[in-house]
Order: structure tokens, then sequence, then C-alpha cells
């Protein structure tokens, strides 16, 4: 038996705000709200409990005391369904991304941006359903 993809839990100094910027990227709600932990996830819908298909993790923005200092070994990909790379990149600067330095030589076909914290995440190209 393997284990199963659930959830990515992610330092931070502000998990409300944080969830609330990728609930907007992802169209995820918040699932579960404590003191210094929220947890998001896609909305539920009836029945999802008894899939068997591959299940979207879930996000967990935990509040550290220490800031983000180098450059993240693990990243999110966001894929746009809806619109091309160039207006799914617009939107997510007007939420509060900014662009983002990790060494690109502008021949990818990725953007890289980084989350209102600094966490880099990459725009692909392709739409996805």
């Amino acid at each position: 038996m393997a284990g199963k993809f659930t959830e990515l839990a992610i330092d931070c100094a502000d998990p409300r705000g944080l969830a609330r910027f990728w609930c907007a990227v992802l169209g995820y709600e918040v699932r579960e709200e404590d003191d210094g932990l929220v947890t998001i996830g896609p909305p539920a819908r009836p029945g999802d409990g008894d899939r068997l298909g591959p299940v979207p993790p879930l996000l967990t923005f935990a509040r550290v005391p220490e800031g983000k200092t180098v450059k993240n070994r693990l990243h999110i990909d966001v894929s746009p369904t809806d619109r091309e790379q160039d207006e799914e990149v617009r939107r997510l600067l007007a939420l509060g991304a900014r662009h983002a330095d990790v060494g690109q030589t502008g021949e990818e076909s990725w953007v890289t941006l980084a989350d209102p914290e600094g966490n880099e995440f990459c725009v692909l190209a392709d739409r996805r359903p």
C-alpha cells in the first residue's frame, strides 16, 4: 500500500492572510481555522468523501516565529484553467503576488512569482482542466 498526498504545510507569519491569498488563487475555501493554523481546500461537494480518484491536497498555513530566508526547496505550480498564462499572471499580481527571481534564464515556459510572504510558485503555460 502506498501513501496518498493529502496536505501541504506552509510555515508563515500570517496564516489567515496567506490562506485568503491562496483561496483566491486556487478557488479554495477555509476548511478549519484555529489559533495560528488555517487549513484550506477545494469546495466540498456532495459525495466527495466517497471519491476514489485523485483528491487535490489541502494547504495548511501554520504561524511560525522565524521569517523566510532562502529560496523554497518545494513549491506550488499553478496551471490556469480558464485563461491564458499572461492573464493569470496579471490576476495573481493583482491579488498580491510579485515577480520572483530564482535564476531564470528567460527561456522558461513558466512564470515565477512569490506569494505575499515570499514563497515562490510558478504559473505554467498550459491550461489544464
